[in-house]
């Protein structure tokens, strides 16, 4: 498989990824990235572009005991199964760990595969609990994991006043557990939440049912654009649906292609993002970075693809960059990252070594200018 397109322009093929002119033989790590569809594209260009700004900042610092770093990026498009095959051929070709990727269900798949061969996979975005059948000393994670996040966004909108919340969900391990999640923390403060099974409406079905239901939230745990752009526009257009909050605490309004297709129906969706209120130097330095890199405001998931990579050369340079060595480190790093101090532990209920946590917040796109974000309530 050929490696895709620079996220930041044409690509010089005779300088890989990340890597910038050295002596002595390069330090391979696998990147897994959402490239193509049903893949979340646009993720997948702000996780990468986070990723080989770092690997280029590494090698610009030295690189891993004087080796420059090159990313060997392969594109998961969302198939757990594409991953799987990923990891193999990555391996095979000699890589000392795995970074990246995106969607949660992948991720738990290139997990297991990793395991199994005994290499190092730091994941960057995906935040399903169960990232790994049990305790795994092999993967570890930056971004927070779904029962912390998600339960903030409950928090929310508990805290907003709501206390009969709809759930639109596509079946997935991933959207299970967020409704899980969220039934758990809203029935205990007295809410009540409902279930939509989403495939079974048309967005105009969707509609109906919310009407009669009467509740005042409508949460779409589903993919992006779809279906979760058509319900978005079925449901602004319904007059009976006025006051009805609609929210996507996975975060698809985060990303530039929400508001491209939504405009203002796209505004005032509350979701998650992983971002402090205010960045420290490195992390506006960084923001500056990617910026100018993606020609548009850089996402959490470009910060988390480059502290991804921060962290992971600082675990590896201390065993020489053989992936043996890197067995048990994780507890031993920490790193400066783009949105805090990164270091990690073993968190109860998640068997991957954890950074506990993440800065989040809950925002929204202002309906008075959909291209400004709102933090509506920070952790």
């Amino acid at each position: 498989m050929n490696t895709p397109p620079d996220p930041h322009g044409p690509h010089d093929p005779r300088r890989p990824y990340g890597a910038s002119p050295a002596d002595g033989p390069p330090v391979l790590i696998g990147a897994l990235v959402p490239l193509t569809r049903p893949g979340w594209v646009a993720a997948g260009r702000h996780l990468l572009a986070g990723l080989d700004l770092a690997a280029r900042e590494v090698n610009e610092a030295g690189g891993i005991a004087g080796r420059p770093v090159e990313l060997v990026v392969r594109d998961t498009a969302a198939d757990p199964a594409r991953a799987v095959a990923a990891v193999d051929e990555l391996a095979g070709l000699g890589v000392v760990a795995l970074a990246g990727e995106y969607h949660s269900v992948v991720a738990r798949a290139a997990a297991a595969r990793a395991e199994a061969l005994g290499l190092p996979f730091l994941c960057s975005s995906a935040v399903l609990d169960a990232l790994t059948e049990g305790p795994s000393e092999l993967v570890a994670r930056i971004a927070p994991a779904q029962s912390h996040g998600w339960r903030v966004y409950a928090d929310f909108l508990l805290g907003a006043g709501h206390r009969r919340i709809a759930v639109a969900a596509d079946p997935s391990i991933y959207w299970a557990s967020g409704t899980g999640i969220l039934r758990e923390r809203v029935t205990a403060r007295g809410g009540t939440l409902v279930e939509f099974d989403l495939p079974a409406f048309t967005p105009e079905g969707l509609c109906e049912e919310l009407a009669a239901d009467g509740a005042t939230v409508l949460l779409l745990l589903a993919g992006h654009p779809d279906p979760v752009v058509p319900v978005v526009r079925a449901v602004r257009r319904d007059d009976r649906l006025a006051g009805v909050l609609i929210g996507a605490p996975a975060g698809q309004p985060e990303l530039a292609d929400w508001a491209t297709m939504l405009g203002e129906d796209g505004a005032g969706v509350p979701f998650l993002r992983y971002l402090p209120d205010h960045l420290g130097p490195l992390g506006a330095r960084v923001g500056a970075a990617l910026r100018e890199r993606l020609g548009e405001e850089p996402s959490f998931v470009a910060f988390e693809g480059f502290d991804t990579v921060t962290v992971l050369a600082e675990a590896l340079r201390p065993h020489g960059a053989e992936p043996a060595g890197s067995t048990g480190a994780w507890p031993s790093v920490e790193v400066e990252g783009t949105r805090g101090p990164v270091r990690f532990s073993r968190t109860p209920g998640i068997g991957v070594w954890q950074w506990a946590w993440a800065p989040v917040q809950v925002a929204d796109r202002d309906p008075a200018q959909p291209g400004r974000f709102r933090v509506l309530h920070t952790a």
